[in-house]
């Protein structure tokens, strides 16, 4: 296996904590990975994403030109990364927020509510939580098990109350995506 994914949003979104995720449940599976942010000199509101590369060898290079996979959580996002996406990737994209038309046929896109599916389980925080839901499903690096014992690492004390809401939004992002 040799693969990655650019995650891209607002700051505040939860996308450098959702690649987080990502990359330690793939260490935990033995897998080798990169977790690559970058941000403006704003964070909440500004434009913010990272990368995850994830291996079976050695990740030799952490920076990734053309993503196979990006994940959008924001129209901004997904004008920007569209065309950067390797032939033959795949595009997932939050349709709450992003109306825009696919101008490319050589990627698939995976047009998910995110927001909306977030909002109307009471969870409005975790749509980032639902992307990666559909993003496990669509490309299964890791399972949805791997990820929720990270998260049970990393929601702890006054965030432990969260849990079951992530939880309940991963599993509805998983169930999102045909």
């Amino acid at each position: 296996m040799d693969s990655n994914v650019l995650i891209a949003g607002f700051g505040g979104q939860g996308v450098l904590f959702i690649g987080q995720l990502l990359a330690e449940a793939a260490m935990n599976n033995g897998l080798n990975c990169t977790w690559t942010p970058a941000y403006g000199a704003e964070m909440r509101g500004g434009t913010v994403n990272c990368t995850v590369c994830v291996s079976d060898d050695e990740v030799a290079c952490a920076y990734v030109e053309n993503p196979e996979n990006v994940i959008a959580l924001n129209k901004p996002s997904f004008e920007r990364f569209e065309s950067k996406i390797k032939s033959g990737g795949v595009m997932i994209v939050n349709s709450s927020l992003v109306k825009s038309q696919p101008s490319r046929n050589d990627i698939t896109y995976k047009f998910v509510p995110m927001t909306d599916i977030a909002h109307k389980s009471g969870h409005e925080k975790m749509a980032n939580i639902v992307s990666l839901g559909a993003f496990l499903k669509t490309f299964p690096v890791v399972t949805k098990d791997c990820i929720i014992s990270v998260m049970k690492k990393k929601l702890t004390g006054k965030k432990a109350e969260m849990l079951s809401g992530n939880i309940q939004a991963l599993e509805e992002g998983f169930a999102s995506v045909m």
